[in-house]
């Protein structure tokens, strides 16, 4: 194991196996018990709801998962809040809606609350108390005279304040209906595969696409580069997939299943899709074409031409493309250098999406998939073991990735057999940070590789830390690997338990970077502890009050506090109590 550094070996996953009992710190929120209506009308429900009766932590935002109550529930759209309340606008009128709403902390999201329906209403109306009855008749006569008025009013008002009025009403609606996340659709679930790619990939005619020459192979048949013409559209570079002669049924759906897949994706850090031909031979995906292909290949070729900002540029595309497909509840599977892909500016795009989202039940075929092998080195341990693939494995994933580009390409685990990798994974090891890698980037690492599926940060965490790395580039200068080759041959530098370093920075800020908690700065802001004196005090339980639920974050904050405290008593020469 003369190859990896390590972190301290938490429990294993055993989720596939039984629940492991939870503390209160580590539970997610029990479920929303209650949701009202506030208020109702044509296009729009205002929502409110009461806080789930066991937070068990900070209650960081709630996601209200909607969809009309007549259609198939796979359409729902989500929409994530910080309050109780929410206006869910853009509905049809007249319609049924159902809601469920759930919590997330620290520890994860809770279960949905219960389904709770709604309708919107045909017109707007108020609504009159079972005490009002002696009022109705004049509410009556008085609305029908401001009706009267208002109908000569409308006669009288120029055709362009009208014209003015419905575009903006249509663009205010148009704006509403793309509040919600959409929500990907697995082309699976078709009984039909074919009605997947005619909903989510266009149809292209094989008479506007010209092949050139071919750049690879991939496994249905040859990957080439050519060029589209599309009527009345300048002509453009595109890569083009072809399944080879003689396929059968299956390899045609598996083959199209990418392009249903990746049609359902607008991002710019997402390969795009142009469309498809299925209605002549050879069977074509056709995507944006990719002027420097694979990124490990890319990085190989341009071997310390970067510099390290130019380098978390890159990591920070990669994650807010992975971003959106969590966000949109697609799991990848196979996060690597190799399926990102580069183009003439240096955009980095997360492509291949042919990994299946079912594996196989034969017990001796635990690490294949239709897409093939699972890649032992990119794959988090749960998803070996237990063939548990969520996005959470995905930034375990994203953390090899993030390896492999400080390093410029290099094979993670080096020339480790997969076994190897897997012993040393469960044992607790950790490949170390390539040559001149700044601290906090591998500290980034290290928390992608936790153990525990919880204790790894989402994608959002990790773009918001990124973009805090790029805003502050001297966070980048403090390097620890500067020793790689001697960690890569002393297993005795790469034991676990090696002590939190202390703080030699003057602000909270300052300290948390130095230990790569920076994440946790607006907590401690909010919770008044804006000085090193200040937080030394601190115990696990604050730690959970002000919204630090993980554990192992937790005990990585309070090591390098006790490490402080003893700084502070050996300079004031007396001891400081506890």
């Amino acid at each position: 194991m003369a190859m990896l550094s390590a972190v301290s070996p938490a429990t294993a996953d055993n989720e596939a196996v039984f629940q492991a009992p939870l503390s209160a710190s580590d539970a997610p929120p029990s479920p929303v018990t209650s949701i009202q209506a506030k208020d109702i009308t044509r296009h729009t429900i205002a929502l409110a709801w009461q806080a789930p009766e066991r937070a068990n932590g900070v209650i960081l935002e709630y996601e209200v998962k909607y969809y009309e109550k007549d259609q198939n529930e796979r359409s729902y759209r989500i929409i994530k809040t910080t309050s109780r309340h929410t206006d869910i606008k853009g509905l049809t009128a007249l319609t049924s809606y159902v809601f469920h709403v759930r919590a997330r902390t620290a520890a994860g999201y809770g279960d949905f609350s219960a389904p709770f329906e709604f309708m919107t209403n045909s017109v707007p109306a108020p609504i009159i108390g079972d005490g009002a009855n002696s009022t109705v008749l004049l509410v009556s006569v008085v609305g029908s005279v401001v009706l009267l008025i208002i109908l000569i009013s409308a006669f009288v008002i120029s055709r362009r304040r009208n014209k003015y009025s419905k575009a903006k009403q249509d663009a205010d609606e148009e704006k509403h209906l793309h509040q919600g996340v959409r929500i990907y659709v697995d082309p699976f679930t078709y009984e039909d595969p074919n009605q997947a790619v005619r909903e989510f990939a266009k149809e292209i005619d094989a008479s506007c696409i010209k092949i050139e020459k071919v750049i690879g192979i991939g496994e249905f048949g040859e990957v080439c580069s050519g060029r589209l013409k599309m009527p009345g559209k300048r002509e453009i570079c595109v890569a083009i997939k072809t399944l080879k002669a003689g396929y059968t049924d299956k390899q045609r759906r598996d083959f199209l299943s990418e392009a249903s897949i990746m049609g359902q994706f607008d991002h710019p850090n997402i390969i795009h899709l142009e469309g498809v031909v299925t209605k002549c031979k050879p069977v074509m995906i056709i995507t944006e074409y990719m002027e420097n292909g694979s990124l490990d290949a890319f990085l190989r070729k341009n071997d310390g031409r970067f510099t390290v900002i130019q380098l978390v540029g890159i990591l920070r595309g990669i994650a807010s493309g992975m971003k959106y497909l969590s966000d949109m509840s697609y799991v990848h599977r196979d996060v690597a250098a190799r399926n990102i892909l580069v183009n003439s500016n240096l955009v980095c795009k997360v492509s291949d999406f042919g990994m299946s989202r079912v594996l196989e039940d034969d017990p001796e075929a635990a690490y294949t998939t239709r897409g093939g092998k699972i890649p032992i080195r990119w794959t988090a341990p749960e998803a070996i073991a237990y063939r548990k693939f969520t996005s959470a494995s995905d930034v375990w994933s994203y953390g090899i990735v993030m390896w492999e580009v400080m390093s410029y390409g290099e094979r993670p685990y080096w020339d480790m057999s997969n076994q190897d990798v897997i012993k040393a994974i469960d044992e607790g090891y950790r490949l170390p940070p390539p040559m001149d890698c700044p601290v906090a980037l591998h500290q980034l690492m290290l928390d992608c590789w936790q153990r525990e599926r919880a204790d790894r940060p989402k994608f959002g965490q990790i773009v918001n830390m990124l973009d805090k790395l790029i805003r502050n580039p001297s966070t980048l200068k403090r390097t620890g690997g500067k020793d790689y080759a001697t960690r890569r041959s002393n297993p005795s530098l790469l034991e676990p338990g090696s002590p939190e370093p202390c703080p030699s920075a003057g602000t909270v800020d300052d300290w948390l970077r130095d230990i790569g908690m920076e994440r946790y700065s607006d907590n401690f802001t909010a919770a008044g502890y804006t000085s090193p004196e200040g937080v030394v005090h601190m115990t696990q339980e604050d730690m959970a009050r002000i919204g630090i639920a993980v554990a192992t974050h937790q005990n990585k904050i309070l090591s390098s506090v006790q490490g402080m405290l003893s700084q502070m008593q050996q300079m004031q020469g007396r001891m400081v109590p506890v």
